[in-house]
């Protein structure tokens, strides 16, 4: 079997062609070295040795573990165990948000179809998106708003509530069948949205959404998310408008700055035919004058033929 590594290039290589079709990636499933990689991804994670619903760890990985994991994905009878749900704390937030703990052997199964589709997918998301991507993260996310939202006049800031609880499944299988094409492996992503979950040892079935928590739940959020950045990016080419170099002056700003001279001139005229008191009556009018100079916007924020609108998206955090 080739190297996991060689595996995933060549996905990524292949991924460049938006027309290409990924055929028979369940087969990578039955390599071995796969396992390992997960397992060298995740087990120093945070939480990685948190047990699921059957109490195993990913400590005691094996190769019989391994082989056993394998074998029941040849004869399809795999079938992801509920996740365990916890509730942990929001930060700079009295709420609580939903975690779900997989079990060991679905956590590593998780990170294998992570690596796949990673390959698959991490080629084409646009460079609007920050969150859940490798090489990037809060900061550069602000790098982008610092260099790219500059002379901006407003903010729109946006947050979907509920985010990963609130996927369809439906429409997130057909993203993934819109470059992979093999019935296998989409049935697997079928049992890993519906695996459900254990609260209060009462089951619950998932109609939607994907367990946050999981291995998969993050580049799940990003195929599903890259539709906005697609819509964010056709609108931004209806939008932007750019007729002239730059936005028309502001004559509010135009008159301001015209006062603020012609008081300064005027000043200078008859500097030395005033009084001590009387100077600093004038200096205390040309400071006032500059302040609304510099208060008053220098270009008409309505002017409409110059119109750019940017966009950056944090995880599933919006700021256009």
């Amino acid at each position: 079997m080739r190297s996991p590594i060689t595996v995933l290039k060549s996905l990524t290589e292949k991924s460049k062609d938006e027309s290409y079709k990924f055929q028979r990636l369940y087969r990578n499933l039955y390599n071995p070295e796969f396992y390992w990689l997960a397992y060298q991804n995740i087990y120093a994670n945070k939480g990685s040795m948190t047990p699921g619903m059957d109490g195993t760890t990913i400590s005691g990985i094996n190769e019989e573990r391994i082989r056993q994991i394998i074998a029941s994905l040849k004869d399809q009878s795999y079938q992801p165990h509920p996740a365990r749900r916890v509730y942990i704390e929001k930060k700079n937030s009295q709420k609580k948000r939903p975690l779900g703990i997989s079990t060991a052997n679905d956590k590593l199964v998780q990170e294998v179809v992570r690596m796949i589709l990673e390959s698959i997918f991490e080629p084409t998301f646009s460079d609007k998106s920050h969150g859940f991507r490798p090489v990037r993260s809060c900061q550069t996310a602000l790098l982008q708003i610092q260099g790219n939202f500059t002379g901006v006049n407003w903010f729109v800031e946006g947050d979907i509530e509920a985010c990963f609880d609130s996927f369809d499944h439906h429409v997130l299988i057909e993203l993934l069948q819109r470059r992979i094409d093999d019935a296998s492996f989409i049935s697997l992503m079928w049992k890993f949205l519906k695996a459900g979950y254990m609260e209060q040892w009462e089951y619950n079935m998932t109609y939607d959404g994907v367990p946050q928590g999981s291995g998969i739940s993050p580049i799940l959020s990003n195929i599903y998310l890259s539709e906005l950045d697609t819509f964010m990016s056709e609108y931004k080419a209806a939008f932007d408008i750019r007729k002239t170099h730059g936005r028309k002056p502001s004559s509010n700003y135009c008159h301001a700055r015209y006062m603020a001279s012609k008081y300064r001139k005027e000043s200078r005229a008859i500097w030395g035919n005033l009084t001590p008191s009387e100077k600093k009556s004038r200096m205390k009018e040309q400071r006032a004058l500059s302040v609304k100079q510099r208060e008053t916007p220098a270009h008409d924020v309505f002017d409409d033929t110059f119109k750019i609108i940017q966009y950056a998206r944090y995880a599933d955090g919006v700021r256009p």
